[in-house]
């Protein structure tokens, strides 16, 4: 079976048809080698969003473009076509209102949908009124329903654990990311994510872990991250360190204690300063105390106590006799100071009578 000759493939194209709707071409020629190609912008397209047709390799100066529906030239599926002598636009029958063709020869199509979904074939006119012809491709994703993100705690106390982070989506198909404090997160070696990164385990929980927590399903064409989750993180610095409460009762106890002491400190100052002067009598004894002293011994049972520069009870000694004599002091002033040596001896075999 012979191949078609060449009147046979113009007979694939009614040019009677494309004289009407394009007004450019007089017949059929094959295309050339040098064929210009066809860039999908994003390559991925999710539903809602606006995607370029981009024609590279384009010849320089051409008479206009023409773009259609499907992998093939067919005046029925025309979209538009653009006219370079007069910058005119003609809209095909496959027009829907959200293309744009520009003097390029690329096409905009706004806020697709999945029935954008399929090819699309650019036929290019070239001044000597050579064709060039080219096909891409487009797929629209449908878009990705937020997932939602749920804790087995949201207020947990530092080192302790573990808390699981869920992301929750009906979603197939999709990748999941995290995120914490609208950053992508960076897991710590406290961390860990399940095979299919739907959940997250931090185990044991530090303080800086608190902050809003959000995970992010996506899928080629479209991503939906969820509403944030705040985590909580609690730690006991009151059992590290004094609180303001503690730190005013130990300042108030402080304050009950030493009150007295003062107290009492000022009361034996000026208690001291009122004692009766010393008389010069019996070694500076006042007569009421030397009395006092000398009935000492019966009162003991017969027992004596020895005061520095003093002898036993109710008699005096000599300050020469001693090796370390010092002048006398009166009695109470001895009592009173703690480093005065007095020496007592008691008879135990002292009778106790009335």
């Amino acid at each position: 079976m012979e191949p078609p000759s060449g009147s046979a493939s113009r007979q694939h194209v009614p040019w009677s048809r494309l004289l009407l709707a394009v007004s450019l071409l007089t017949f059929w020629t094959p295309p050339t080698t040098a064929q210009p190609t066809i860039e999908t912008v994003p390559p991925l397209a999710a539903e809602g969003s606006n995607v370029l047709l981009l024609a590279h390799n384009v010849s320089e100066n051409p008479l206009g473009y023409a773009w259609h529906r499907g992998e093939r030239v067919d005046n029925t599926q025309l979209i538009a076509l653009y006219r370079v002598d007069n910058n005119a636009t003609t809209n095909g029958p496959v027009y829907s209102g959200r293309e744009t063709l520009y003097p390029n020869g690329t096409l905009l199509i706004w806020n697709v949908t999945q029935r954008d979904t399929g090819s699309y074939t650019l036929l290019v006119t070239k001044n000597d009124l050579q064709t060039e012809i080219q096909t891409g491709h487009l797929h629209v994703h449908p878009p990705v329903a937020r997932p939602s993100l749920q804790a087995s705690n949201t207020t947990v106390t530092e080192h302790e654990g573990p808390v699981v982070l869920t992301c929750l989506t009906d979603e197939t198909g999709v990748s999941i990311r995290w995120f914490f404090k609208g950053q992508s997160l960076l897991l710590a070696e406290r961390m860990t994510l399940s095979s299919d990164n739907s959940t997250l385990t931090i185990d044991p929980v530090s303080r800086e872990d608190t902050g809003d927590y959000q995970c992010e399903a996506s899928n080629r064409g479209s991503s939906s991250r969820s509403n944030p989750l705040r985590l909580r993180v609690t730690w006991q610095e009151n059992s590290r360190a004094l609180g303001v409460g503690a730190i005013t009762g130990i300042v108030i106890g402080v304050l009950l204690v030493l009150t007295p002491l003062a107290v009492l400190g000022r009361f034996i100052f000026l208690h001291r300063r009122k004692w009766p002067p010393a008389s010069t009598s019996e070694g500076g004894l006042s007569q009421p105390l030397l009395r006092a002293w000398s009935k000492l011994p019966h009162m003991l049972g017969g027992n004596s106590c020895l005061l520095p520069g003093r002898g036993p009870s109710g008699s005096s000694v000599s300050p020469a006799s001693r090796p370390d004599a010092r002048p006398p002091a009166p009695i109470y002033q001895e009592l009173l100071r703690p480093d005065t040596d007095v020496y007592c001896h008691i008879s135990h075999k002292a009778d106790v009578g009335p």
